[in-house]
């Protein structure tokens, strides 16, 4: 027999392409949870990982487990009963599946039921309760690792896996049930380990598969905890016609009901180094006695390791309980050494354990050899097989040590699906970035854009601005400047009449200080002391100054509407009032004119017609460009006609828009 005790990394690299391929469709637990939570949650999983047991696979010769008959396809049914020796309180049963090589994923179970349920009863009952029932649609394959089913300490006497729908055996495509252990554990200990098997059927092969294989206690796990440091394990060479023994005082006497023995690693390499065991006995008998020197001495155990299908990494045995202090491991047949059959043999352990409910009542007590030639190799000291420890660290109890495995496939089950949930929740973000970074763009051109437009609706303004104190400096001027040639023409025809002489004289004054204002003051034209005394005193204040004699008449329609114009309203038509005044003394030869002002909510609507000789055609180039430049700034539309008496109409309609209304409160 040769087994091998080494570490196998494939495992873990199986669950996690396993768990790999279930990521595409990830849970809506998963999508319902924020970006934080995802990450706090793989952290947490990556940091309980640290400290779970790791998947190692064993290899080499050996028992595997049960096997049932073949099927040509998935739905037939498969049982397989442990009956206890007594009515226990059932805490947890362990599936450890049978597991092959796979090309893909490295390792996997193979024949692992699909749909099963779990049966327990009391002794006399055949039908049982079911304890647990698991269906292909809750994703228990692909799996190595054991799988846990809780049973909240359900009493019984016997235990039943019932299989609905099997799965394929890889090297054949035939339909099986394949199991490498069901441990059942009470109490933190193994009840189901060499209890009595009977299955529906089994190809009893007289090798690695048989009923009876499947409560042997022999995993295809190396125990490879994530704690405790490596510890080499003990190795003598036996004496001369001598049978090696080994003792161990317990300090005082306590129940002890198992044995459990770790065998020595025979070769860390691939392949191993031996073909055959390195230190393990071919037959031990363990004593127990409460005098040191065994006088009361009462055998608790008679071991043969007459075939490999015996031994296993990990061995354990049941005796009835006992209450000793000192217990004797006695090496009945020695093995041969490997190396060199002639020499004398070499024996050893791992580690030594004597159970009592489930604790190692061994643990950190000395031993004491005879029998051993003297021991040169320090490294592999006597006190190490109570130390606790193996190659590969901490030793657990059974159950531990199934439950540290069977989280960590859950685990990294899980680990893939948060992985990718994540994935897609970065590149989402990615995504949103870029649109972000695109969107700041697009802002940042918008507001460059809008800086520029509002840059040039500023220029646009200032532009206007210009123009209008321009036409307003021109306009006012031009007026005054005309008045004031009006009125030295009077004063000049008026020396005959001291009186009406001086009074031209003071309008004169009168107006050159208004235009002296108006020069210095050409920016607060826009102000309310613009008009003096509002815009229909200012209009008849204005024909007076300008016209002089000329013969006058005005009319107000709508009145009411005059005092809710704006000011800038009010004087633009004051202005543009003055410059027709300018040009029918200039230019009309009139003798009298009427001037028709009509305001309602809709628009406004000046007219100023006189009887003058009129204007040469109707032509809109006829209009003079001054009286076009006012009605351009104000919006207004302006039309000259020639009625038919003679003498000229000018027309100034005015609308109002939207972002200029000209009453102060907009249209009703």
């Amino acid at each position: 027999m040769a087994y091998e005790v080494h570490h196998s990394r494939i495992a873990s690299l199986a669950l996690l392409l396993a768990g790999t391929c279930m990521a595409a469709t990830p849970s809506t637990e998963l999508r319902d949870q924020s970006l934080t939570q995802l990450e706090q949650r793989l952290e947490e999983i990556d940091s309980e990982l640290t400290t779970l047991a790791n998947l190692s696979l064993r290899s080499g010769t050996g028992a595997i487990g049960y096997r049932s008959r073949f099927h040509e396809d998935e739905f037939h049914r498969e049982w397989i009963q442990i009956d206890f020796d007594k009515e226990h309180e059932l805490d947890e049963v362990v599936l450890v599946p049978a597991i092959r090589r796979d090309t893909q994923t490295g390792a996997e179970a193979d024949g692992f039921p699909k749909s099963f349920r779990l049966i327990a009863g009391a002794t006399g009952e055949t039908d049982g309760q079911v304890v647990a029932e698991y269906s292909g649609e809750q994703n228990i394959l692909p799996r190595i690792a054991p799988f846990a089913i809780p049973c909240s300490g359900i009493k019984c006497s016997w235990l039943r896996l019932e299989v609905d729908c099997l799965s394929l055996r890889a090297f054949d495509e035939h339909y099986v049930l394949q199991l490498s252990e069901i441990m059942a554990f009470s109490n933190g200990e193994n009840i189901a380990l060499h209890q009595p098997v009977t299955a529906k059927s089994n190809r009893r092969d007289g090798l690695a598969w048989d009923e009876h294989f499947v409560v042997d206690g022999f995993v295809p796990y190396l125990m490879d905890a994530a704690s405790g440091e490596k510890s080499v394990a003990f190795v003598g060479r036996i004496a001369s016609n001598a049978l090696p023994v080994l003792m161990i005082d317990l300090s005082e006497p306590q129940p002890v009901s198992r044995l459990q023995l770790h065998a020595v690693e025979t070769s860390d390499f691939f392949p191993q180094a031996l073909d055959i065991d390195f230190g393990l006995p071919r037959a031990i008998r363990l004593e127990g006695a409460n005098q040191p020197d065994f006088a009361d001495a009462h055998t608790l155990l008679d071991l043969q390791f007459d075939t490999v299908y015996k031994m296993s990494p990990i061995m354990e045995w049941d005796f009835p309980e006992t209450t000793k202090r000192f217990l004797r491991l006695t090496i009945l047949s020695p093995p041969t050494d490997p190396l060199s059959p002639s020499r004398p043999a070499r024996f050893g352990f791992a580690e030594i354990e004597l159970l009592s409910h489930g604790r190692n009542v061994a643990r950190d007590k000395p031993f004491t050899v005879t029998g051993l030639r003297e021991l040169r190799d320090f490294r592999r000291s006597i006190n190490q097989l109570t130390d606790g420890r193996n190659i590969y660290g901490d030793i657990l109890p059974i159950r531990e040590w199934m439950r540290q495995l069977a989280r960590r496939h859950d685990l990294e089950t899980k680990r893939p699906l948060i992985v990718h949930e994540l994935e897609l929740r970065y590149e989402k973000q990615k995504i949103n970035l870029r649109r972000l970074g695109w969107l700041s763009a697009l802002l940042a051109g918008g507001i460059g854009f809008t800086i520029l437009i509002d840059r040039l609706l500023r220029m646009r303004q200032i532009r206007g601005i210009e123009q209008r104190i321009a036409a307003d400096l021109h306009d006012e001027l031009g007026a005054n400047l005309h008045t004031i040639g009006l009125l030295s023409d009077l004063a000049e025809n008026s020396q005959d009449n001291p009186e009406e002489q001086s009074t031209y004289h003071q309008r004169i004054r009168a107006v050159t200080e208004r235009s002296g204002i108006a020069v210095r003051n050409c920016t607060d034209m826009f102000s309310a002391n613009a008009l003096h005394k509002g815009l229909v005193a200012d209009m008849e204040r204005a024909a007076q100054r300008i016209m002089a004699k000329l013969d006058h008449e005005l009319s107000i329609e709508g009145e009411e509407y005059i005092s809710q114009l704006k000011r800038r309203t009010c004087f633009d038509l004051f202005l543009f009032y003055k410059e027709c005044l300018v040009n029918i003394s200039r230019h009309s030869g009139a003798t009298k004119f009427c001037t028709r002002l009509i305001i309602t909510q809709e628009e406004i609507t000046l007219t100023i017609s006189d009887n003058g000789r009129g204007l040469p055609d109707t032509e809109d180039n006829a209009i003079p460009r001054s009286l076009k430049r006012r009605a351009k700034i104000m919006g207004a539309k302006l039309s000259v006609t020639s009625p038919a008496g003679g003498g000229t109409s000018i027309n100034l309609k005015l609308e109002p828009r939207k972002r200029t209304p000209f009453l102060k409160r907009g249209l009703v």
